[in-house]
């Protein structure tokens, strides 16, 4: 059959791949391998419609093409879903393929239960990085599979779309981060962007091609002169451009607070050497290169002052290695360069694959050790994710002592990691001299000192601010609560009716709604899929919802009764509060005021745009102060 010979050619090509790079005898494994998998799987089907075998031999793909594991990795991606899915045991496999396939099979295997110590979920994730401790293989298997699954996720439902993207977006993409795998990474994340959030997504993705070919000229003339600039010196280097995804812009637009047209460096340019011969025995010919070609560039290029950052000399976490710096085109922009040799390159594209200082490794299995004990699913999904995930700030004491903190950590969170005592009865802190309170975000290099108080007792809403492992495992003890208060309507994202959203009911019943984007959302459908529920969040004529817009525009004469007259002639709207100022010609006004819809206040922001001298029209959250 046609589709047989589509099959046989699929798998052919994973033993195409592997041929090179392992002896006649795991070869033959390999196909050893497929030929098993193939007829476990007779006679299954995917939703898509397709045979379940499709799938196998794509996860096998993955871990032999994209990721260049070894045979064993490859075997086990072949079965990965054998034990869980058919008649055939973990002991047939031992005894076909040796104890290492069957270890590798057994840790990507689903654990069946009747009662799961927390959700079905949450114990998979357990499982999962637990595996950690014996094999980071078998991450990579799953990695694998999780990546095939979300570029097949067109054929589930909406609600299992969710489940799935939000599993993505707050465990694998960050996991495969985490491990240096920037390019699964980055797929994992827009596929979940993609599928929970379609519009957005659509209507970023088609602003990025708009800016694409706005810039594709002045691109390419920058780019030629790059490359004139090492023919004619003779550096052993090539360009790239890349282009950065949705996700990405959209997670700068909410970081920064502002709209597509103010992210900057929606591309950057990659250049890739090999080190140059005469300098290939030293042992800083990389770095050599790399300082090198800067200096060139720099000859040529004006430099943007304070814009390099040398991950060379002080890799990140993961072993990325670049050296980024910022230099002018004739158009006056400012582009962004990435200058690696072709070593780093391969690394960032296989992060822990390939050789490479394991210390996160060490601090990884040590903390997962410590989270196990804790016998708690959504502390140990939360510390997971604060913990692991991002990348690490260092504050001090005023005795200088270091702190090593996730990012987005709070003055809470150090004082926790300072003595449990300290952080239970923390009042406030003073950063870097200035008072703050506790819930502050620290950033590299804070100085912070924590005031206590013996009337001071933890309050529930310290874990919408604590971070860390240790901050919330003991506030958890202390308060005797699994989660935080629940809202109808989620105060974190303030969600409004006619946009995409999502609801999830939790142990009462009461149903919480969020945005799709929201990431307590994501959160919340990574550790329980089965609470998630569709909601019509419609809006009626009868409610209103309060909201937040912040206006940047030049001044001129009548321009705040323009944007009255807008409100109350145009959009009949009324204002609950106004605030402005002026500086240096430029006007900033804070506005409140109740809306019916999203449709309503977009057509209202919309409206303020069109305003002469308005420059940017924004939302600000009502539940947070609003910063100039």
């Amino acid at each position: 059959m046609e589709k047989n010979d589509t099959i046989l050619k699929a798998a052919a090509h994973v033993f195409d791949v592997m041929a090179p790079r392992v002896s006649a005898e795991d070869l033959q494994r390999i196909k050893d391998a497929f030929e098993l998998a193939l007829e476990a799987h007779e006679g299954q089907k995917r939703n898509t419609g397709e045979p379940y075998i499709v799938h196998p031999i794509a996860v096998a793909t993955i871990a032999a093409e994209e990721l260049e594991l070894d045979a064993n990795t490859v075997i086990a991606a072949f079965l990965h879903g054998v034990v869980e899915d058919t008649h055939f045991t973990l002991d047939d496999i031992r005894a076909r393929f040796g104890d290492d396939v069957a270890f590798l099979v057994d840790v990507v295997t689903k654990r069946k239960k009747h009662n799961y110590e927390h959700t079905k979920q949450v114990d998979n994730y357990r499982q999962i990085l637990e595996s950690v401790h014996f094999d980071i293989r078998a991450l990579l298997v799953k990695l694998s599979d999780r990546l095939h699954n979300m570029r097949t996720l067109d054929s589930m439902r909406p609600d299992k779309q969710m489940k799935i993207a939000g599993e993505t977006d707050f465990f694998y993409a960050p996991l495969a981060g985490r491990l240096g795998l920037y390019y699964v990474k980055t797929e994992m994340e827009n596929l979940s962007f993609r599928f929970r959030c379609p519009r957005e997504f659509e209507q970023i993705e088609r602003q990025l091609e708009d800016d694409r070919i706005r810039t594709a000229g002045t691109l390419k003339e920058f780019t030629d002169q790059i490359n004139d600039i090492f023919k004619s010196i003779g550096i052993p280097a090539r360009t790239e451009i890349r282009y950065r995804r949705p996700y990405s812009i959209w997670r700068d637009m909410r970081e920064k607070h502002c709209d597509f047209s103010h992210v900057e460096f929606k591309h950057f340019v990659r250049i890739i050497y090999e080190p140059i011969q005469e300098w290939n025995r030293s042992q800083n010919a990389e770095k050599d290169t790399t300082l090198f070609i800067y200096s060139c560039l720099s000859s040529y290029f004006k430099e943007r002052p304070g814009s390099v950052v040398n991950y060379i000399d002080n890799p990140k976490d993961n072993g990325y290695q670049s050296f980024h710096v910022q230099m002018l085109n004739k158009a006056g922009v400012w582009e962004e360069l990435h200058i690696a040799s072709e070593r780093m390159h391969r690394n960032a594209r296989l992060g822990c694959v390939v050789e490479r200082d394991e210390s996160w490794l060490e601090r990884f299995k040590a903390v997962l050790q410590n989270i196990a004990e804790s016998g708690d699913g959504y502390i140990f999904m939360d510390s997971v994710s604060s913990s692991l995930y991002n990348e690490d700030i260092l504050a001090f004491t005023p005795g200088g002592k270091g702190i090593i903190l996730p990012k987005g950590a709070t003055a809470l969170d150090f004082a926790f990691e300072v003595h449990s005592e300290i952080g239970e009865h923390a009042k406030f802190a003073r950063i870097n001299g200035a008072l703050s309170p506790i819930k502050t975000e620290l950033h590299r290099g804070d100085c912070v000192e924590i005031g206590t108080s013996e009337d001071v007792v933890p309050k529930r809403e310290w874990l919408n601010y604590a971070k860390t492992y240790k901050a919330r495992k003991r506030l958890h003890d202390l308060l005797r609560a699994g989660s935080v208060q629940e809202y109808t309507l989620c105060p974190e994202c303030e969600p409004l009716p006619g946009e995409e959203v999502i609801g999830f009911k939790d142990v009462k019943g009461e149903i919480t709604i969020h945005s799709r984007h929201c990431p307590q959302a994501i959160k919340l459908a990574s550790e329980n899929g089965n609470s998630l529920v569709s909601v019509a969040f419609d809006p009626d004529p009868s409610r209103t919802y309060p909201v937040k817009i912040k206006i940047v525009a030049i001044d001129r004469y009548h321009l705040l009764r323009d944007i009255i007259d807008c409100f109350v002639e145009r959009q009949h709207l009324s204002m609950t509060q106004l605030s402005t100022y002026t500086e240096d010609e430029i006007v900033t006004c804070i506005i409140e005021f109740p809306v019916h819809s999203a449709d309503e206040l977009h057509l209202t922001m919309e409206s303020i745009s069109t305003i002469p001298g308005v420059d940017e029209v924004r939302r600000l959250s009502v539940n947070k102060e609003a910063t100039r």
